[in-house]
């Protein structure tokens, strides 16, 4: 049997142990930078394979090592994410979130089954590849400041334990647009970076019978949101892709009050460092003009969160032909610019990186819904791709 067909049987050996590990995650979900008993249940999990992990990096992270031949060979990492989101789940199945209000609503919790599948394949094969395997599994994805952010800054890749810098590293993301069996790549520029919005416009409140008497934040802060559409439709250039948009806006006032004040959040995203830094300054400039033009007062906070995601290209051009190897050159797809953000993108910046989709869509399992949303769900078939294909592509990225 050679290597790939050993690691597809023990993909299908491994599957159940896998679901049952992903459903205990999705039955007990915690909140970024809260995943105590996430951190200590994967502990566990490759304590009992032989692996002993570092606990507490950047809170509740874990770093550990599998280690082949010549392991200071070469580095390579894989990253999964361990936190969920505060959102109510409405699925009605047998390991639906037994914490109220809070659910894997963005798979998080198939992506740290799927890494800890892999650890188990990788360790029973470790005399049959070059080098290391780094094993990171990280909090906070979901909150900025990013958890990927603190763990660099705690050194994950950087040389450690007597072992090198990771050369490059891996990462999965789960995605019910794609059918379940396929995989999806893009080269270069794929995530956008993503900033948080917070605004108070500050005016002077009254009876709407009497505007004349008030200084209305309402009708300034409408003004204020079409004046700031310009950032993308007028000031950035038509190549770089840009979103602004606005999903909270907050006026405490009635029928006949008009309010003090006005509260706004929004977001902001791009795909370039400089025009982001000065969308940043025209955005104040526009907003706060603007509103003290019109007698307001404007307090206008940027959130800076995650760079935009850039799959390194030559990586990126090996790891999909490995994924043509294993799954066939049709299961393989072709992926767009996404305008979400993803903290993976900390990584890109630093070193050769290589972010794919993993198909996790099935209509007839009714697992086609979004990430992000309470009825989200996969086919839970996808988690034997999921653990067989990154420990295929690291032990192929270590032997090249």
């Amino acid at each position: 049997m050679n290597l790939k067909e050993k690691i597809k049987s023990l993909s299908a050996t491994l599957l159940k142990e896998v679901i049952t590990n992903r459903r205990h995650l999705h039955t007990y979900p915690e909140l970024s930078f809260q995943e105590y008993k996430t951190a200590q249940f994967v502990a566990q999990k490759l304590k009992s394979m032989g692996i002993e992990p570092t606990e507490g990096v950047a809170g509740t992270g874990l770093v550990a090592y599998i280690k082949g031949q010549n392991p200071e060979s070469k580095v390579i990492a894989l990253r999964a994410d361990i936190d969920a989101l505060p959102i109510q789940e409405a699925n009605d199945v047998a390991y639906k979130s037994q914490h109220e209000g809070v659910m894997h609503a963005c798979g998080h919790d198939v992506h740290t089954a799927s890494l800890l599948g892999a650890a188990q394949i990788l360790q029973n094969i470790k005399n049959e590849f070059e080098g290391t395997v780094k094993l990171i599994f990280q909090p906070g994805e979901e909150k900025i400041p990013g958890g990927a952010s603190l763990m660099i800054k705690e050194g994950v890749l950087e040389p450690q334990n007597h072992v090198p810098a990771p050369s490059g590293i891996l990462g999965q993301h789960v995605m019910p647009f794609l059918p379940v069996g396929t995989v999806g790549f893009k080269s270069g520029q794929y995530m956008a970076s993503t900033d948080e919005l917070y605004i108070r416009v500050i005016g002077k409140g009254g009876h709407g019978a009497m505007p004349n008497h008030c200084i209305d934040p309402v009708l300034i802060s409408a003004h204020m949101i079409v004046a700031l559409q310009q950032i993308v439709s007028r000031r950035a250039k038509p190549i770089l892709p840009s979103v602004l948009s606005f999903g909270k806006v907050i006026a405490q006032g009635a029928t006949n009050v008009i309010p003090n004040e006005v509260y706004i959040e929004g977001t902001f995203r791009t795909f370039d460092e400089e025009w982001r830094k000065e969308a940043h300054i025209q955005m104040k400039q526009i907003a706060i003009g603007l509103v003290e033009a019109m007698g307001g007062k404007c307090d206008f906070d940027i959130q800076v969160g995650y760079p935009y995601l850039n799959n390194h290209p030559e990586l990126t051009d090996r790891i999909r032909k490995q994924a043509e190897d294993y799954l066939g050159k049709e299961q393989v797809r072709d992926l767009e610019l996404w305008m979400a953000a993803e903290d993976f993108a900390f990584y890109s910046q630093k070193i050769d990186a290589c972010f794919y989709r993993l198909g996790t869509g099935n209509e007839a399992k009714k697992t086609t819904y979004s990430v992000h949303t309470p009825h989200f769900d996969i086919d839970e078939d996808a988690l034997e791709i999921g653990m067989g294909l990154m420990a295929w592509l690291a032990v192929q990225e270590l032997n090249s």
